[in-house]
Protein backbone atom coordinates (compact mmCIF):
# COMPACT_ATOMS: atom_id res chain seq x y z
CA UNK A 1 0.00 0.00 0.00
CA UNK A 2 1.37 3.30 -0.97
CA UNK A 3 0.45 6.07 1.21
CA UNK A 4 -0.16 9.65 -0.14
CA UNK A 5 1.65 12.81 1.24
CA UNK A 6 0.32 14.40 3.88
CA UNK A 7 -1.44 11.70 5.06
CA UNK A 8 -0.28 9.44 8.23
CA UNK A 9 -0.34 5.67 7.96
CA UNK A 10 -3.20 5.16 10.32
CA UNK A 11 -5.88 2.19 10.18
CA UNK A 12 -7.97 4.71 8.28
CA UNK A 13 -6.01 5.05 5.84
CA UNK A 14 -5.27 1.77 5.60
CA UNK A 15 -8.85 0.69 5.49
CA UNK A 16 -9.96 3.13 2.78
CA UNK A 17 -6.89 2.17 0.62
CA UNK A 18 -7.39 -1.79 1.28
CA UNK A 19 -9.32 -4.10 -1.38
CA UNK A 20 -11.99 -5.38 1.37
CA UNK A 21 -13.22 -1.87 1.47
CA UNK A 22 -13.70 -1.04 -2.04
CA UNK A 23 -15.74 -4.11 -2.32
CA UNK A 24 -17.87 -3.33 0.66
CA UNK A 25 -18.44 -0.02 -0.96
CA UNK A 26 -19.65 -1.52 -3.93
CA UNK A 27 -21.66 -3.75 -2.59
CA UNK A 28 -23.37 -0.94 -0.33
CA UNK A 29 -23.29 1.91 -2.63
CA UNK A 30 -25.23 -0.60 -5.33
CA UNK A 31 -28.01 -2.12 -2.57
CA UNK A 32 -28.50 1.43 -2.00
CA UNK A 33 -29.47 2.98 -4.95
CA UNK A 34 -31.41 -0.09 -6.34
CA UNK A 35 -33.25 -0.56 -3.15
CA UNK A 36 -34.48 3.07 -3.43
CA UNK A 37 -38.20 2.58 -3.35
CA UNK A 38 -37.76 0.42 0.12
CA UNK A 39 -36.08 2.54 2.02
CA UNK A 40 -38.58 5.69 0.83
CA UNK A 41 -41.77 3.85 1.55
CA UNK A 42 -39.84 2.21 5.26
CA UNK A 43 -37.26 5.10 6.20
CA UNK A 44 -38.36 8.17 4.29
CA UNK A 45 -36.79 10.14 0.88
CA UNK A 46 -34.56 11.91 3.38
CA UNK A 47 -33.00 8.42 5.18
CA UNK A 48 -32.27 7.66 1.22
CA UNK A 49 -30.45 11.04 0.53
CA UNK A 50 -28.58 10.91 3.43
CA UNK A 51 -27.80 7.82 3.00
CA UNK A 52 -26.59 8.34 -0.48
CA UNK A 53 -24.99 11.61 0.97
CA UNK A 54 -22.99 9.97 3.28
CA UNK A 55 -21.57 7.29 0.64
CA UNK A 56 -20.24 10.14 -1.34
CA UNK A 57 -18.25 11.96 1.37
CA UNK A 58 -16.91 7.59 1.77
CA UNK A 59 -16.09 7.70 -1.96
CA UNK A 60 -14.48 10.92 -2.12
CA UNK A 61 -12.41 10.13 1.14
CA UNK A 62 -11.40 6.57 -0.98
CA UNK A 63 -10.38 8.64 -4.12
CA UNK A 64 -8.06 11.00 -2.06
CA UNK A 65 -6.23 7.89 -0.54
CA UNK A 66 -6.02 5.96 -3.75
CA UNK A 67 -5.35 9.59 -5.82
CA UNK A 68 -1.83 8.01 -7.55
CA UNK A 69 -3.36 5.60 -8.86
CA UNK A 70 -5.73 7.70 -11.13
CA UNK A 71 -5.49 10.28 -13.91
CA UNK A 72 -8.10 13.42 -13.74
CA UNK A 73 -8.57 12.31 -17.73
CA UNK A 74 -9.05 8.72 -16.99
CA UNK A 75 -11.34 9.27 -14.05
CA UNK A 76 -14.56 10.04 -16.39
CA UNK A 77 -15.77 10.12 -19.56
CA UNK A 78 -15.66 13.83 -20.84
CA UNK A 79 -19.21 13.60 -22.43
CA UNK A 80 -20.77 13.12 -18.97
CA UNK A 81 -18.78 16.18 -17.66
CA UNK A 82 -20.94 17.61 -20.51
CA UNK A 83 -23.92 15.97 -20.09
CA UNK A 84 -23.68 17.16 -16.64
CA UNK A 85 -22.40 20.45 -17.25
CA UNK A 86 -25.55 21.14 -19.88
CA UNK A 87 -27.72 20.25 -16.77
CA UNK A 88 -26.11 22.41 -14.42
CA UNK A 89 -26.17 25.68 -16.60
CA UNK A 90 -29.77 25.17 -16.91
CA UNK A 91 -29.96 26.39 -13.13
CA UNK A 92 -30.01 29.80 -15.18
CA UNK A 93 -33.04 28.98 -17.22
CA UNK A 94 -34.90 26.51 -15.52
CA UNK A 95 -38.70 27.66 -14.14
CA UNK A 96 -38.04 26.24 -10.36
CA UNK A 97 -34.31 27.12 -9.42
CA UNK A 98 -34.27 24.79 -6.04
CA UNK A 99 -35.98 22.28 -7.87
CA UNK A 100 -33.20 22.10 -10.68
CA UNK A 101 -30.21 22.24 -8.01
CA UNK A 102 -31.95 19.28 -6.40
CA UNK A 103 -32.28 17.17 -9.16
CA UNK A 104 -28.85 18.14 -10.32
CA UNK A 105 -27.10 16.75 -7.39
CA UNK A 106 -28.70 13.72 -7.02
CA UNK A 107 -28.16 13.16 -10.64
CA UNK A 108 -24.35 13.96 -9.59
CA UNK A 109 -24.22 11.85 -6.84
CA UNK A 110 -25.52 8.69 -8.35
CA UNK A 111 -22.83 9.69 -11.30
CA UNK A 112 -19.93 9.92 -8.56
CA UNK A 113 -20.73 6.49 -7.10
CA UNK A 114 -20.48 4.97 -10.01
CA UNK A 115 -17.24 6.46 -10.85
CA UNK A 116 -16.14 5.49 -7.64
CA UNK A 117 -16.88 1.88 -8.07
CA UNK A 118 -15.85 1.76 -11.86
CA UNK A 119 -12.22 2.94 -10.64
CA UNK A 120 -11.90 0.83 -7.88
CA UNK A 121 -13.19 -2.47 -8.93
CA UNK A 122 -12.55 -4.44 -12.08
CA UNK A 123 -15.33 -5.83 -14.75
CA UNK A 124 -15.27 -9.02 -12.88
CA UNK A 125 -15.46 -7.58 -9.57
CA UNK A 126 -18.54 -5.61 -10.64
CA UNK A 127 -20.60 -7.97 -12.24
CA UNK A 128 -20.14 -10.31 -9.06
CA UNK A 129 -21.11 -7.35 -6.84
CA UNK A 130 -24.28 -6.89 -8.65
CA UNK A 131 -24.55 -10.05 -8.99
CA UNK A 132 -24.74 -10.85 -5.23
CA UNK A 133 -27.22 -7.61 -4.88
CA UNK A 134 -29.73 -8.44 -7.26
CA UNK A 135 -29.97 -12.15 -5.69
CA UNK A 136 -30.48 -10.47 -2.25
CA UNK A 137 -33.16 -7.96 -3.65
CA UNK A 138 -35.00 -10.81 -5.52
CA UNK A 139 -35.59 -13.01 -3.34
CA UNK A 140 -36.23 -10.31 -0.55
CA UNK A 141 -39.18 -9.53 -3.28
CA UNK A 142 -40.47 -12.93 -3.92
CA UNK A 143 -40.63 -13.48 -0.26
CA UNK A 144 -42.64 -10.25 0.24
CA UNK A 145 -44.87 -10.84 -2.93
CA UNK A 146 -45.73 -14.65 -1.10
CA UNK A 147 -46.32 -13.23 1.87
CA UNK A 148 -48.72 -10.50 0.81
CA UNK A 149 -50.45 -12.31 -1.77
CA UNK A 150 -50.34 -16.11 -0.55
CA UNK A 151 -49.95 -15.76 3.03
CA UNK A 152 -51.80 -12.70 4.39
CA UNK A 153 -53.69 -12.15 1.14
CA UNK A 154 -53.84 -8.57 1.27
CA UNK A 155 -52.01 -5.93 -0.21
CA UNK A 156 -49.05 -4.36 1.20
CA UNK A 157 -49.50 -0.55 0.28
CA UNK A 158 -46.69 1.14 1.70
CA UNK A 159 -44.83 -0.90 -0.64
CA UNK A 160 -46.55 -0.71 -3.45
CA UNK A 161 -47.22 -4.45 -3.16
CA UNK A 162 -50.83 -5.57 -4.93
CA UNK A 163 -50.52 -9.11 -3.85
CA UNK A 164 -51.51 -10.48 -7.01
CA UNK A 165 -48.50 -13.06 -7.05
CA UNK A 166 -51.14 -15.61 -6.72
CA UNK A 167 -53.10 -14.88 -9.81
CA UNK A 168 -49.78 -14.76 -11.57
CA UNK A 169 -49.52 -11.59 -11.53
CA UNK A 170 -48.35 -8.76 -12.16
CA UNK A 171 -45.85 -8.48 -9.40
CA UNK A 172 -43.74 -5.25 -8.45
CA UNK A 173 -41.77 -6.79 -5.60
CA UNK A 174 -39.85 -3.82 -3.73
CA UNK A 175 -39.33 -1.96 -6.36
CA UNK A 176 -42.92 -0.06 -6.68
CA UNK A 177 -43.72 -1.04 -10.38
CA UNK A 178 -44.42 -4.17 -12.35
CA UNK A 179 -41.71 -1.96 -15.18
CA UNK A 180 -39.30 -1.38 -12.42
CA UNK A 181 -39.17 -5.63 -11.56
CA UNK A 182 -39.12 -6.54 -15.17
CA UNK A 183 -36.09 -4.09 -16.38
CA UNK A 184 -34.07 -5.07 -13.50
CA UNK A 185 -35.14 -8.63 -13.91
CA UNK A 186 -33.35 -8.36 -17.14
CA UNK A 187 -30.68 -6.78 -15.79
CA UNK A 188 -30.16 -9.63 -13.41
CA UNK A 189 -30.19 -12.03 -15.55
CA UNK A 190 -27.19 -10.75 -18.25
CA UNK A 191 -25.38 -10.41 -14.94
CA UNK A 192 -26.00 -13.67 -13.80
CA UNK A 193 -25.16 -15.45 -17.14
CA UNK A 194 -22.01 -13.73 -17.00
CA UNK A 195 -21.30 -14.57 -13.70
CA UNK A 196 -21.71 -18.37 -14.45
CA UNK A 197 -19.58 -18.36 -17.61
CA UNK A 198 -16.45 -16.83 -15.78
CA UNK A 199 -16.82 -19.61 -13.48
CA UNK A 200 -17.73 -17.13 -10.08
CA UNK A 201 -20.23 -18.95 -8.61
CA UNK A 202 -21.10 -22.47 -7.65
CA UNK A 203 -23.22 -24.43 -10.47
CA UNK A 204 -26.23 -24.48 -8.32
CA UNK A 205 -26.29 -21.05 -7.30
CA UNK A 206 -26.24 -19.65 -10.94
CA UNK A 207 -28.78 -22.20 -11.80
CA UNK A 208 -31.13 -20.27 -8.57
CA UNK A 209 -30.58 -17.03 -9.57
CA UNK A 210 -31.25 -17.02 -13.46
CA UNK A 211 -34.72 -19.55 -12.69
CA UNK A 212 -35.29 -16.35 -9.54
CA UNK A 213 -34.61 -13.63 -12.43
CA UNK A 214 -36.83 -15.52 -15.38
CA UNK A 215 -39.38 -16.40 -12.74
CA UNK A 216 -40.07 -12.57 -11.97
CA UNK A 217 -39.09 -10.79 -15.14
CA UNK A 218 -42.52 -13.68 -16.17
CA UNK A 219 -44.56 -13.08 -12.85
CA UNK A 220 -44.29 -8.97 -13.27
CA UNK A 221 -46.26 -9.39 -16.44
CA UNK A 222 -44.22 -6.16 -18.14
CA UNK A 223 -44.92 -5.60 -21.87
CA UNK A 224 -41.10 -4.25 -21.51
CA UNK A 225 -39.91 -7.53 -20.50
CA UNK A 226 -40.43 -8.94 -24.00
CA UNK A 227 -39.13 -6.24 -26.00
CA UNK A 228 -35.77 -6.39 -23.35
CA UNK A 229 -35.38 -10.45 -23.60
CA UNK A 230 -35.42 -9.84 -27.37
CA UNK A 231 -33.34 -6.96 -27.88
CA UNK A 232 -30.94 -8.75 -25.47
CA UNK A 233 -30.96 -12.15 -27.49
CA UNK A 234 -30.66 -10.18 -30.78
CA UNK A 235 -27.71 -8.18 -29.22
CA UNK A 236 -26.02 -11.75 -27.52
CA UNK A 237 -26.36 -13.83 -31.47
CA UNK A 238 -25.29 -10.74 -33.33
CA UNK A 239 -22.06 -10.14 -30.79
CA UNK A 240 -21.88 -14.28 -30.83
CA UNK A 241 -21.39 -14.26 -34.48
CA UNK A 242 -19.11 -10.83 -34.43
CA UNK A 243 -16.47 -12.50 -32.14
CA UNK A 244 -16.21 -15.65 -34.24
CA UNK A 245 -15.60 -13.77 -37.53
CA UNK A 246 -12.44 -13.65 -38.57
CA UNK A 247 -10.80 -10.55 -38.02
CA UNK A 248 -9.81 -9.34 -41.57
CA UNK A 249 -13.77 -9.65 -42.38
CA UNK A 250 -15.03 -8.10 -38.88
CA UNK A 251 -15.08 -4.64 -40.20
CA UNK A 252 -17.75 -5.76 -42.93
CA UNK A 253 -19.49 -7.73 -40.67
CA UNK A 254 -20.13 -5.29 -38.60
CA UNK A 255 -21.04 -2.92 -41.28
CA UNK A 256 -23.62 -5.18 -42.02
CA UNK A 257 -25.26 -5.79 -38.42
CA UNK A 258 -25.27 -2.40 -38.14
CA UNK A 259 -27.19 -1.27 -41.34
CA UNK A 260 -29.35 -4.46 -40.36
CA UNK A 261 -30.35 -2.50 -36.91
CA UNK A 262 -31.31 0.78 -39.02
CA UNK A 263 -33.26 -1.32 -41.39
CA UNK A 264 -34.86 -3.21 -38.54
CA UNK A 265 -35.94 -0.13 -36.53
CA UNK A 266 -37.65 1.25 -39.52
CA UNK A 267 -39.34 -1.64 -40.28
CA UNK A 268 -39.90 -2.14 -36.44
CA UNK A 269 -41.37 1.58 -36.47
CA UNK A 270 -43.88 1.19 -39.66
CA UNK A 271 -44.85 -1.79 -38.04
CA UNK A 272 -45.37 -0.41 -34.59
CA UNK A 273 -49.11 -0.80 -34.06
CA UNK A 274 -48.62 -4.68 -35.26
CA UNK A 275 -45.83 -5.18 -32.88
CA UNK A 276 -47.86 -3.72 -30.02
CA UNK A 277 -51.08 -5.57 -30.35
CA UNK A 278 -48.56 -8.92 -30.66
CA UNK A 279 -47.43 -8.18 -27.25
CA UNK A 280 -50.20 -7.06 -25.61
CA UNK A 281 -49.13 -3.28 -24.75
CA UNK A 282 -52.15 -0.87 -26.59
CA UNK A 283 -53.66 0.63 -23.51
CA UNK A 284 -49.68 1.20 -22.34
CA UNK A 285 -48.67 2.42 -25.53
CA UNK A 286 -51.93 4.69 -26.03
CA UNK A 287 -51.08 5.62 -22.62
CA UNK A 288 -47.40 6.90 -23.86
CA UNK A 289 -49.06 8.58 -27.03
CA UNK A 290 -50.99 10.69 -25.07
CA UNK A 291 -47.95 11.86 -22.92
CA UNK A 292 -45.31 12.59 -25.64
CA UNK A 293 -48.40 13.97 -27.76
CA UNK A 294 -48.56 16.74 -25.00
CA UNK A 295 -44.84 16.99 -24.09
CA UNK A 296 -44.24 17.88 -27.52
CA UNK A 297 -46.37 20.92 -27.42
CA UNK A 298 -43.48 22.07 -24.84
CA UNK A 299 -40.63 21.20 -26.25
CA UNK A 300 -42.00 23.70 -29.31
CA UNK A 301 -41.96 26.39 -26.98
CA UNK A 302 -38.30 25.85 -25.60
CA UNK A 303 -36.35 23.39 -28.84
CA UNK A 304 -33.30 24.32 -27.79
CA UNK A 305 -32.70 24.74 -23.65
CA UNK A 306 -35.25 22.86 -22.59
CA UNK A 307 -37.20 23.64 -19.55
CA UNK A 308 -34.39 22.91 -16.65
CA UNK A 309 -33.49 19.84 -15.19
CA UNK A 310 -35.19 17.92 -12.77
CA UNK A 311 -35.36 14.54 -13.17
CA UNK A 312 -38.29 12.81 -12.21
CA UNK A 313 -40.75 15.19 -12.57
CA UNK A 314 -42.24 17.62 -10.01
CA UNK A 315 -46.17 17.85 -10.01
CA UNK A 316 -45.86 20.99 -8.77
CA UNK A 317 -43.83 22.79 -11.30
CA UNK A 318 -44.29 23.86 -14.84
CA UNK A 319 -44.40 22.55 -17.27
CA UNK A 320 -44.93 18.93 -15.49
CA UNK A 321 -47.79 19.88 -14.01
CA UNK A 322 -49.43 21.50 -16.64
CA UNK A 323 -48.63 18.67 -18.77
CA UNK A 324 -50.30 16.39 -16.07
CA UNK A 325 -53.26 18.38 -16.01
CA UNK A 326 -54.06 18.13 -19.54
CA UNK A 327 -54.05 14.30 -19.28
CA UNK A 328 -55.92 14.00 -16.09
CA UNK A 329 -53.19 11.67 -14.82
CA UNK A 330 -49.80 11.80 -12.36
CA UNK A 331 -47.21 10.79 -14.53
CA UNK A 332 -43.73 10.84 -12.98
CA UNK A 333 -41.61 10.88 -16.52
CA UNK A 334 -42.45 11.37 -19.95
CA UNK A 335 -42.25 7.12 -19.78
CA UNK A 336 -39.37 7.67 -22.42
CA UNK A 337 -35.37 8.78 -21.22
CA UNK A 338 -35.10 10.96 -25.15
CA UNK A 339 -38.33 12.25 -24.83
CA UNK A 340 -37.61 13.67 -20.94
CA UNK A 341 -34.31 14.76 -22.09
CA UNK A 342 -35.63 16.90 -25.17
CA UNK A 343 -38.24 18.38 -22.63
CA UNK A 344 -35.71 19.23 -19.81
CA UNK A 345 -32.57 20.00 -21.52
CA UNK A 346 -33.90 20.54 -25.24
CA UNK A 347 -32.22 19.12 -28.57
CA UNK A 348 -28.38 20.23 -26.94
CA UNK A 349 -29.15 18.11 -24.04
CA UNK A 350 -30.60 15.47 -26.42
CA UNK A 351 -27.54 15.34 -28.57
CA UNK A 352 -24.72 15.38 -25.66
CA UNK A 353 -26.69 12.53 -24.15
CA UNK A 354 -26.89 10.45 -27.38
CA UNK A 355 -22.74 10.83 -27.70
CA UNK A 356 -22.38 9.79 -24.21
CA UNK A 357 -24.46 6.71 -24.48
CA UNK A 358 -23.64 5.92 -28.36
CA UNK A 359 -19.96 6.63 -27.53
CA UNK A 360 -20.44 3.84 -24.70
CA UNK A 361 -21.98 1.59 -26.65
CA UNK A 362 -19.45 1.58 -29.46
CA UNK A 363 -16.75 1.04 -27.67
CA UNK A 364 -18.17 -1.79 -25.23
CA UNK A 365 -19.08 -3.45 -28.73
CA UNK A 366 -15.87 -2.86 -30.20
CA UNK A 367 -13.99 -4.23 -26.77
CA UNK A 368 -16.48 -6.99 -26.24
CA UNK A 369 -16.07 -8.17 -30.06
CA UNK A 370 -12.01 -8.16 -29.74
CA UNK A 371 -11.20 -9.60 -26.49
CA UNK A 372 -11.51 -13.57 -26.33
CA UNK A 373 -13.23 -13.09 -22.59
CA UNK A 374 -17.17 -13.32 -22.47
CA UNK A 375 -16.32 -10.95 -19.48
CA UNK A 376 -16.43 -8.10 -21.99
CA UNK A 377 -20.03 -8.88 -23.32
CA UNK A 378 -21.07 -8.21 -20.24
CA UNK A 379 -21.04 -4.43 -20.77
CA UNK A 380 -22.33 -4.01 -24.26
CA UNK A 381 -25.88 -6.24 -23.48
CA UNK A 382 -26.21 -4.28 -20.13
CA UNK A 383 -26.21 -1.08 -22.13
CA UNK A 384 -28.12 -2.79 -25.16
CA UNK A 385 -30.91 -2.71 -22.04
CA UNK A 386 -30.49 0.07 -20.71
CA UNK A 387 -30.95 2.14 -24.31
CA UNK A 388 -33.90 -0.08 -25.39
CA UNK A 389 -35.71 0.48 -22.25
CA UNK A 390 -35.29 4.24 -22.52
CA UNK A 391 -37.99 3.93 -25.31
CA UNK A 392 -40.79 3.23 -22.70
CA UNK A 393 -39.32 4.40 -19.35
CA UNK A 394 -37.01 7.19 -18.47
CA UNK A 395 -34.84 4.84 -15.83
CA UNK A 396 -32.17 5.52 -17.40
CA UNK A 397 -31.86 9.56 -16.24
CA UNK A 398 -32.20 8.30 -12.47
CA UNK A 399 -31.27 6.17 -10.19
CA UNK A 400 -30.60 2.50 -10.76
CA UNK A 401 -31.11 3.04 -14.37
CA UNK A 402 -28.77 5.77 -14.17
CA UNK A 403 -25.93 4.10 -12.03
CA UNK A 404 -25.73 1.40 -14.78
CA UNK A 405 -25.80 3.64 -17.87
CA UNK A 406 -23.07 5.84 -16.09
CA UNK A 407 -20.85 2.65 -14.59
CA UNK A 408 -21.00 0.71 -18.11
CA UNK A 409 -19.62 3.58 -20.00
CA UNK A 410 -16.62 3.94 -17.03
CA UNK A 411 -16.43 0.47 -18.32
CA UNK A 412 -16.16 0.89 -21.66
CA UNK A 413 -14.35 4.44 -21.92
CA UNK A 414 -11.51 2.97 -19.73
CA UNK A 415 -10.99 0.09 -22.31
CA UNK A 416 -11.35 1.76 -25.31
CA UNK A 417 -10.71 5.60 -25.76
CA UNK A 418 -8.04 7.94 -26.23
CA UNK A 419 -7.65 7.76 -22.35
CA UNK A 420 -5.56 4.12 -23.64
CA UNK A 421 -2.62 6.11 -25.02
CA UNK A 422 -2.06 8.50 -21.69
CA UNK A 423 0.23 6.56 -19.36
CA UNK A 424 0.61 7.80 -15.64
CA UNK A 425 2.32 6.66 -12.94
CA UNK A 426 -0.64 4.55 -11.62
CA UNK A 427 0.75 1.41 -9.73
CA UNK A 428 0.45 -1.94 -11.73
CA UNK A 429 -2.67 -3.86 -11.00
CA UNK A 430 -4.80 -0.81 -10.69
CA UNK A 431 -7.95 -0.40 -12.68
CA UNK A 432 -5.90 3.37 -13.58
CA UNK A 433 -3.76 1.22 -15.23
CA UNK A 434 -6.02 -1.42 -17.20
CA UNK A 435 -4.69 -4.32 -16.17
CA UNK A 436 -7.20 -6.02 -13.95
CA UNK A 437 -9.82 -5.63 -16.55
CA UNK A 438 -8.18 -7.03 -19.41
CA UNK A 439 -6.79 -10.04 -17.55
CA UNK A 440 -10.06 -10.57 -15.27
CA UNK A 441 -11.30 -14.15 -16.93
CA UNK A 442 -12.58 -17.62 -15.30
CA UNK A 443 -11.08 -18.17 -11.96
CA UNK A 444 -9.10 -14.76 -11.52
CA UNK A 445 -11.59 -12.59 -9.96
CA UNK A 446 -12.96 -15.48 -7.06
CA UNK A 447 -10.70 -14.58 -4.31
CA UNK A 448 -12.26 -11.00 -4.42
Amino acid sequence: MTTPPGLSASWVVRTLDSAAFAQAFAHTAIAAVFAQHLVDRTAGRVTWFTVIAGLCAVGAAVLLVRRREFTLVRLIPSTLVLFLGWALASVTWTTDTSGTVSGWLALAAIAFLAVVIANTRDTLQTVRALADVFRVLLVLSLLLELLSGVFFDMPFTFLGIEGDIAALGPVQGIFGTRNSLGFIAVLALITFYIEWRTVSVRTGVSLFSAVLAALLAALSDSPTVLVLAVATAVATAALGVVRRTRHALRRTVQSVLGATVIVSAMVGYLLRERIIAWIGAGTDFSIRAELWDQVASFVRVEPVRGWGWFGPWSRTDFPFNAINFALGDRHNSALNAYVDVVLQLGWVGLLIFIAFAGLALGRAWLVASERRSILYAWTPLILVTVLVDALFESFPLHGYGWLMLVLCALRAGQSKSWRENIRDAARPGSPAAGLPDDTSTGTHGIAR
